[in-house]
């Protein structure tokens, strides 16, 4: 009788095990969608993955490129001046890509070596793109009134199609050129069209279908690694804040097409702070949750405080805020121009608080034990 309640038991395990392997399921951190992305691709994608639980790192757009009251000054950084240390994310952008200088002005050639810099520290380099319009010829925000579809014009089989591929003929040579010393190809967080839930960019739901937006991301992702032969990306998707998980996938070109997904927001003035609060609460939550069902790394792409008028906007605001949530890494924005600064500078007013959030265990900079490529 014992011998028989075994055997039962065992062929309902077999049947479990069996039926359990029917079913589809994600495994988080196996690899990036791109099956021949670099060795360094992959063991930074893992530890992200990894991380994500333990630590969040920290970014800042443009960090090595120009801050308060300076520009262009090697190794100087604003985070660095206050915290002591370079953020764990350097954010850049490729917008303009073709000209000698991007959308800011940066020299392309000062972001290739911010990029070959950042990696040999240790650091995680992130490329956002606000392309310029290629039909109407213009910036990202060139068809904020127009009608044209710039989308559908330059889709596969479309009147402009071929300039498009010419654009992203000048965005796979950069990439490839991104060489550490050793002639390592340097792993790219690559973050195209993003905020395509808005009106204000040419790529936005204002001027195209939510199939014509996944054609267009998909096509891009597949000339850059198929066609161009791109092995060094992890791609990116991050809309801006959005209402529901309905909306956050509305436009989601398919798990085969992303790697990291993540929202941009930001607060706006002090009278926003209830909003913030409450819109980042329900985007984490509905990131959080899209994470888990997708098996995709979570991050805040992009979010901030013009400014940062609150003293402890850092400690009190934005920390609670993350800190239940298993995000790779927050990025602040640029510290543009005196009246446009997302990070404080020696005497600011959120100095002394920063240095004291830059401090929490969770939250991680470039500081000498930092090096998600091992």
């Amino acid at each position: 009788m014992h011998y028989i309640n075994i055997k039962r038991k065992n062929a309902i395990i077999f049947f479990i095990l069996s039926a359990l392997s029917l079913i589809p399921h994600i495994t988080i951190g196996n690899e990036p969608i791109d099956k021949k992305a670099t060795k360094e691709c992959k063991i930074l994608y893992k530890n992200l993955t990894k991380s994500s639980d333990k630590q969040i790192l920290f970014g800042h757009q443009d960090d090595l490129a120009y801050g308060f009251g300076w520009k262009y000054l090697p190794g100087e950084s604003d985070v660095k001046r206050v915290s002591g240390y370079y953020p764990a994310v350097i954010g850049h952008d490729i917008g303009h890509i073709g000209n000698k200088v991007n959308i800011d002005t940066v020299p392309f050639d000062l972001i290739r070596k911010s990029i070959i810099e950042t990696y040999c520290r240790g650091g995680v380099n992130t490329v956002s793109w606000h392309a310029q319009d290629p039909v109407l010829g213009g910036d990202s925000w060139s068809n904020r009134d127009s009608c044209v579809s710039t989308v559908a014009d330059i889709l596969p089989g479309a009147p402009h199609h071929a300039e498009w591929c010419k654009k992203l003929d000048l965005v796979a040579e950069f990439f490839k050129s991104l060489k550490a010393p050793d002639g390592t190809t340097i792993p790219i967080l690559f973050r195209p069209f993003h905020e395509m839930n808005g009106d204000w960019f040419w790529w936005g739901r204002k001027h195209c279908s939510p199939e014509e937006y996944k054609q267009l991301f998909r096509f891009t992702v597949d000339y850059l690694i198929k066609n161009k032969k791109v092995h060094n990306l992890i791609i990116t998707y991050s809309p801006n804040g959005v209402s529901s998980e309905e909306e956050f996938m509305e436009r989601y070109p398919g798990n085969e097409y992303v790697d990291i997904i993540g929202f941009d927001f930001y607060q706006i003035g002090k009278e926003g702070l209830t909003r913030y609060r409450e819109e980042m609460n329900r985007n984490l939550r509905i990131l959080s949750d899209v994470a888990k069902k997708t098996g995709k790394i979570a991050a805040l792409t992009e979010t901030g405080f013009e400014q940062i008028p609150i003293p402890t906007w850092w400690t009190q605001i934005l920390y609670p805020l993350i800190d239940p949530y298993p995000i790779a890494y927050v990025l602040l924005w640029r510290n543009g121009r005196p009246d446009h600064y997302y990070v404080p500078f020696p005497g600011q007013i959120s100095s002394p608080d920063f240095i004291k959030f830059c401090k929490f265990p969770r939250i991680k900079l470039q500081t000498n034990d930092l090096n998600l490529y091992q």
